[in-house]
């Protein structure tokens, strides 16, 4: 116990010194041990990577759960230690909701169905986010926290110890000096009377001769009461009378020449053993601090895969999403209205309407026989009233023999026929014919 509280009281002084000379730093009253412009640098550089670090995080996990209540469930979950629950994603909700609302309106008839074949689409894209975000959280997520939580801390770590030590540095700088000082002073003026404290311990002979004759005791009076030097610091009672006691504080004794040379020469060993430490503390920091370089190469493999993993994820909800178009165009247009011939700018029309708006041709309302389809659709002669140039805006791959397949930017020749459904049109590629989505052409003037 005694060990802990010198310990203790030890640690309190060196806490004590060093808010002492930051404070003085800070007022511009004392020296600071300036870093090398590589070093300031590398620790601009570590802040900046650190900042912007949190910045993507945050911004990430926001991404993949927009829900802020679902991200602080996970982050409670993270910090105990324990598996984060399954949660349904919004996709895979949308699609339980729109099979029981099939299931209650009727799943024989065309809204219900609709609903059913867009309920397994949005299932399977609810699939494919549940998976973009576990691939997203290892791969990117991980390591990014792991960053921030394990490399960050300790270089943080380390350069509060490099703080600490280059105080130190500077009140051992500082020490050095007054002691220099002192000691030039004492050398140049060895009278007494000119360098004696302004406090000073007084014998109960030389406080008497002080009190009785006004003047301060000679040096030779000091060297024999206290031969030995400096003192402590210290309060004593001198007695004035029987009934009153007057208090009387110093701080020590004037020392001689060869006394300020110990403190000197205490206060350089002090210096180098604190520039040694100094020294060692940086060259440590320095290469946590050119470690960020590395952590750079990692952060950015991992980018890379999160780019890889997003663009599946993408990918699939296309396919997903071509493939239920495929399902509903392929569905009689039961909700298709009138539309007026008119021609509207072709950045203002919209599929639908474009189709309404193609020359028409002979009718194509009997050609729907199986096996005939394609041979009909031969047959069938672009309108007289002349065909359009459009531009495919996606591959499409065609379901059957009544449809065209599709190159991405290719032109081909489109002309609608009395009878189709406003979602299609007849597409002619050289000697090929067939059905085309309206939604994968640019119409071209």
């Amino acid at each position: 116990m005694d060990f802990n509280m010198k310990k203790l009281a030890s640690d309190a002084g060196i806490f004590f010194t060093r808010a002492v000379q930051f404070t003085e730093e800070k007022f511009g009253q004392a020296e600071k041990t300036e870093l090398d412009a590589h070093f300031e640098s590398l620790l601009a550089r570590a802040d900046s990577t650190k900042n912007w670090t949190e910045k993507i995080l945050r911004q990430t996990e926001v991404l993949l759960q927009p829900n802020p209540s679902a991200r602080v469930e996970e982050f409670l979950y993270e910090k105990l230690d324990r598996k984060v629950p399954s949660r349904v994603t919004n996709g895979e909700l949308l699609a339980q909701y729109m099979a029981e609302a099939a299931s209650e309106l009727g799943p024989t008839t065309p809204y219900g169905k609709t609903l059913i074949k867009v309920a397994e689409a949005e299932k399977r894209l609810g699939a494919a986010e549940r998976d973009f975000i576990h691939t997203a959280s290892i791969n990117f997520l991980t390591p990014l926290r792991n960053f921030l939580e394990g490399d960050w801390k300790t270089i943080s770590k380390e350069r509060r110890l490099l703080q600490n030590r280059r105080l130190d540095l500077d009140a051992s700088k500082a020490r050095l000096k007054k002691a220099k000082a002192a000691e030039a002073k004492a050398t140049t003026v060895p009278d007494f009377q000119e360098t004696r404290p302004r406090n000073y311990i007084l014998s109960a002979s030389a406080s008497a001769t002080l009190e009785d004759n006004c003047r301060p005791p000679s040096w030779a009076e000091w060297k024999e009461d206290y031969p030995g030097g400096w003192r402590r610091p210290c309060f004593f009672l001198v007695p004035l009378n029987p009934s009153l006691t007057l208090a009387r504080g110093c701080l020590s004794l004037p020392k001689d020449g060869k006394l300020w040379n110990d403190e000197v020469d205490k206060a350089e060993q002090e210096l180098r053993v604190a520039q040694t430490e100094f020294d060692r503390q940086a060259e440590v920091t320095r290469l946590l601090l050119e470690g960020i370089s590395s952590t750079h190469v990692n952060h950015l493999r991992c980018l890379h895969e999160f780019v890889e993993s997003q663009t599946t994820y993408y990918a699939q909800c296309y396919r997903h999403m071509l493939d239920l178009q495929k399902q509903l165009g392929r569905f009689p247009g039961t909700f298709v209205g009138t539309t007026e011939p008119t021609s509207p700018a072709l950045s203002s029309t919209s599929p639908t309407t474009a189709a309404a708006t193609m020359p028409m041709g002979p009718s194509v309302a009997d050609l729907a026989p199986p096996g005939e389809a394609a041979l009909r659709l031969e047959e069938v002669a672009p309108p007289a009233s002349g065909t359009r140039k459009a531009r495919v805006l996606y591959d499409y791959e065609a379901a059957d023999s009544s449809e065209l397949a599709l190159l991405a930017d290719e032109l081909i020749t489109v002309y609608s026929l009395p009878g189709m459904d406003p979602d299609w049109l007849i597409g002619e590629r050289g000697n090929k014919k067939g059905k085309v989505p309206v939604t994968y052409l640019e119409l071209l003037s």
